[in-house]
């Protein structure tokens, strides 16, 4: 993949689990945030998944769409779409009514010196979400960054791990679990609260990150020296059949690939295709923000894409100057602050 069009087919290519799940599910299906990084790329895997299955299936993207041509390419993909800006009640008391709902909306970037905004985003919103999808289904996007930063001989922390959120980004995100766990509870709402780090496509994430640092010379950080990715097709995919596992009380849900991946160990194999020396600054420590999504795995299956298959698609991808998003994870923040 060298272009934005082929990685776009590839990240919303449905598997036949997925048409097969979305043939069971009834309804539309309403994606609450569908201008973020990953977005667009559900809506239009929601879209094909159901077109495969041969059903009928409205997949409604909701976002402020305050720029670029999102809106008009998501129309373009069959997907129908409402400019809102979910703060403002009345936008979002107009939205309509449907069976299922996958909430994306949030803020994690700039959240130092905004936090009131990023609480505001994360945790008050939700309530009033909950409130009105009452009747619905709802996969919310969570944060592996909920959990503490834990034992690398602890192979992560599984839903089971009490969680222990570094920093008012975590903490909010904490708080948008809590806030959707409250109304599962009082109002009967199946909930999946969907624990996410790190999904990746190519023109953002940890492995776009690492090969760009080494292909470009600058030293590569050690202090989180340990990694989960998920390829963001695979991520997509688990998001949208997770709505037929919803439950009330609100399920929780790890979701991520399945090793535990070495970031040393990711800048040499990408020296060794890019012909480069990496180059690194810090040193390993005994921690890191690590989830076991085994659970994921047993109802899901593992992700299709495999990790080498990302590192053999990101190496071409820099090697042919790809598009990229300018986002960067922040992977190596350690005391929370985004």
């Amino acid at each position: 993949m060298r272009t934005v069009p082929e990685l776009e087919k590839r990240l919303s290519e449905p598997s036949a689990e997925l048409a097969a799940d979305l043939a069971r599910l009834d309804g539309d299906i309403l994606v609450l945030g569908v201008g973020g990084k990953m977005g667009p790329s559900l809506a239009k895997l929601a879209k094909r998944g159901a077109e495969a299955a041969g059903v009928k299936k409205r997949i409604i993207g909701v976002s402020r769409f305050s720029s670029g041509p999102l809106q008009q390419e998501l129309e373009q993909a069959g997907i129908e779409t409402l400019q809102a800006d979910l703060l403002n009640d009345k936008a979002l008391n107009a939205l309509p009514d449907v069976p299922n709902v996958i909430y994306m909306a949030g803020n994690k970037f700039g959240t130092t010196g905004k936090e009131y905004f990023t609480w505001a985003m994360n945790a008050y919103l939700p309530g009033r979400v909950a409130e009105k999808y009452r009747n619905s289904r709802i996969v919310s996007f969570s944060s592996g960054n909920v959990y503490p930063l834990t034992p690398i001989s602890l192979g992560g922390a599984s839903e089971e791990h009490p969680a222990g959120p570094i920093g008012e980004y975590a903490q909010s995100c904490l708080g948008r679990e809590r806030v959707f766990e409250y109304f599962s509870r009082e109002n009967g709402t199946p909930v999946v609260n969907f624990r996410l780090n790190y999904a990746i496509d190519l023109r953002y994430g940890i492995l776009l990150e690492v090969a760009s640092a080494v292909n470009e010379g600058r030293p590569v950080d050690l202090n989180m020296g340990q990694v989960n990715v998920i390829w963001q097709g695979d991520a997509n995919e688990m998001a949208i059949r997770s709505l037929l596992i919803s439950d009330s009380p609100a399920v929780t849900l790890n979701v991520t690939g399945p090793e535990t991946v070495s970031i040393r160990w990711l800048a040499e194999r990408f020296g060794e295709g890019l012909g480069k020396t990496p180059v690194f600054t810090g040193v390993e420590k005994d921690t890191a923000l690590l989830s076991n999504a085994s659970k994921a795995h047993k109802l899901f299956g593992y992700p299709r894409v495999s990790l080498r298959q990302m590192i053999e698609w990101t190496l071409e991808w820099v090697e042919h100057g790809g598009e990229t998003l300018g986002k960067p994870t922040h992977f190596q923040e350690r005391s929370g602050a985004f």
